[in-house]
């Protein structure tokens, strides 16, 4: 704790301080910087030790009441959290700065180096210095409790190409990875043939069909099946699934089609290689 005094003139003389008759510069509470630290704490009521909840399973943090973030250590984003959990104990104060102190990574254990202000005593403004220190404690948070109970999903994408190659996939991996659409997916699991999508609202699922609609050439069929059915509150729990299917060619490739199926497209097709005979060579 130190006191914060304003600038004096070089001809202004010391005062004794009115409990230990210590000579010091004037204040407007008339006591040394020991004296104020007997006799006023200004961060009482602060607590000094809290809890925050974190996930193992997703590594978040919760922020109340139901948000879950995804903070790195020593972020600026979890010292935000952090300071939110003090902030209604600390509305008769002024925070001044704040700063993690270095702990080990696995101590469950988060230090925060906290300074504050306030006005006491006839006006004198106290500095304080303190650490907070934050103990983890886990918590399973609402989503992977659902993946853990096997019934977390709601919608699920199946995206299918019936190829030798992953040519194609490797191409997709690149695009949702560049507009993130895979943030809003519970799980992704790769198959024989393709990949499926998990997603826990449907409307999220219907995001990543039409991107697929609009990035490669597909045809795609939904389905949906009854899960629970309330009586009382007549509401319904279904389980959606759209199947995807990718056209098995991809760029370069060389078709063969038969003359007629060739022409069938008309003048204004695509670029085609047409083969004379049926026989020798079907049509993909």
């Amino acid at each position: 704790m130190e006191y914060i005094q304003a600038p004096t003139t070089s001809s202004q003389g010391n005062i004794l301080c009115c409990t230990c008759g210590v000579p010091i510069p004037p204040n407007p509470a008339n006591m040394c910087v020991a004296c104020l630290r007997t006799q006023v704490d200004i961060s009482e009521g602060i607590p000094k030790q809290v809890t925050v909840h974190f996930c193992k399973q997703c590594e978040r943090y919760l922020q109340p009441p139901a948000t879950w973030m995804q903070c790195a250590l020593e972020s600026r984003e979890l010292l935000s959290l952090c300071l939110k959990k003090i902030k209604s104990s600390m509305s008769k104060v002024r925070l001044i700065e704040a700063g993690f102190l270095w702990t080990e990574p696995h101590s469950k254990r988060i230090k925060v180096k906290v300074t504050i202000q306030k006005e006491v005593l006839n006006g004198a403004i106290l500095q304080q210095v303190f650490v907070v220190e934050y103990v983890i404690q886990y918590q399973m948070c609402d989503d992977c409790h659902r993946v853990e109970a096997k019934d977390f999903w709601k919608a699920v994408v199946q995206v299918r190409q019936k190829t030798a190659h992953k040519k194609t996939f490797y191409y997709l991996e690149q695009l949702i990875l560049k507009h993130k659409l895979h943030s809003n997916a519970l799980n992704i699991k790769e198959i024989h043939d393709g990949i499926d999508f998990y997603y826990g609202l449907k409307q999220h699922a219907q995001k990543m069909v039409d991107f697929l609609q609009c990035t490669v050439p597909c045809r795609s069929k939904t389905s949906q099946r009854l899960i629970s059915h309330d009586i009382h509150s007549n509401t319904y729990n279904y389980k959606s699934t759209f199947s995807v299917e990718i056209v098995p060619v991809c760029k370069d490739n060389v078709v063969c089609l038969s003359p007629r199926l060739a022409q069938s497209p008309g003048e204004h097709g695509a670029s085609v290689r047409v083969c004379p005979s049926d026989e020798h060579h079907p049509s993909h």
